[in-house]
């Protein structure tokens, strides 16, 4: 298993690669990345099914406070996305996004976001038009 850290906008991301589950019959994962936000963890998993096929599971973590001596406990929600869904998914949460960027423009969203979310520079306008 390889692992890599990188920091971004106050997330920590970290890769994962070759990682499988713990019997034959489980889905195995290909690929993960964690990224650290705060109390949570969201943990983005490339798996296969049985048949080959990809999907991805997004988890995510967050730890509950606990009382002195007592073991943490975790709470966690999964999302499974299937290959058909993709694009519709990606399409959602780039709606998202310029609507958050329309709404709160002095959020703090790296530069280099905005063509990711739709919203083009006024320099890739020039180089598109070129």
């Amino acid at each position: 298993m390889r692992s890599n850290s990188l920091t971004r906008g106050g997330f920590i991301m970290e890769e994962l690669t070759n990682k499988t589950s713990g019997s034959s019959g489980d889905k195995e994962i290909v690929y993960s990345k964690a990224i650290k936000a705060g109390k949570r963890i969201y943990y983005l998993d490339v798996r296969k099914n049985l048949k080959e096929d990809l999907f991805i599971v997004i988890t995510e973590s967050k730890k509950n406070q606990t009382k002195e001596g007592e073991s943490a406990t975790f709470e966690k929600h999964k999302i499974f996305l299937y290959k058909e869904d993709f694009n519709k998914f990606i399409d959602g949460i780039n709606e998202i996004m310029r609507y958050i960027k329309e709404q709160k423009p002095e959020s703090s969203f790296p530069k280099n976001t905005d063509e990711l979310y739709g919203v083009a520079s006024d320099e890739t306008k020039t180089n598109i038009q070129q």
